[in-house]
């Protein structure tokens, strides 16, 4: 049996083009030590082992793609410096790294569990990502859902 998505083109991905931003793995370490408040270079190459021209590059393309926005400081008698802030983009991306903690929590933690967790400041219980259809129903399974051309689908061309 033919797959009913084989009669629409995927040039125009939306999944291809956030990928292209996201898709290296510096990136989403990038991305989580923002998130966790660290918001320097120097701090972030130190945490996280990346090399310098790795974190130079990750950090322009996300500035370039509008996710991190770039803000200068300056120490008492040093140069001026940028540290890196989350856009409204940028922000958006939470759920997303939420998820992926989730799935490597799953299925990629060390016997003694997971070296982060994330909590709810008001409650301090776990923080999970939930999928919903529009009108509030839990989507529990993959199977439960239909994937179907959007409005931006164009039609192959045999």
């Amino acid at each position: 049996m033919r797959a009913a998505a084989l009669d629409w083109s995927v040039e125009n991905c939306t999944i291809s083009r956030a990928m292209e931003i996201l898709g290296e793995r510096w990136t989403m370490v990038v991305l989580r030590e923002v998130f966790s408040g660290v918001r320097r270079f120097d701090d972030m190459r130190v945490r996280t082992g990346v090399p310098r021209q790795v974190l130079t590059n990750r950090l322009t393309l996300l500035v370039e793609r509008g996710v991190l926005r770039r803000e200068p400081y300056r120490e008492p008698g040093s140069r001026l410096r940028h540290e890196y802030r989350l856009t409204e983009m940028g922000m958006a991306l939470w759920p997303v790294l939420v998820a992926v903690l989730g799935w490597g929590d799953r299925y990629l933690a060390d016997a003694e569990g997971p070296p982060l967790s994330v909590e709810h400041r008001d409650c301090g219980a776990p923080v999970r990502v939930e999928l919903r259809c529009a009108d509030g129903h839990e989507v529990k399974d993959a199977r439960d859902v239909l994937p179907r051309p959007g409005p931006g689908a164009r039609r192959r061309t045999a």
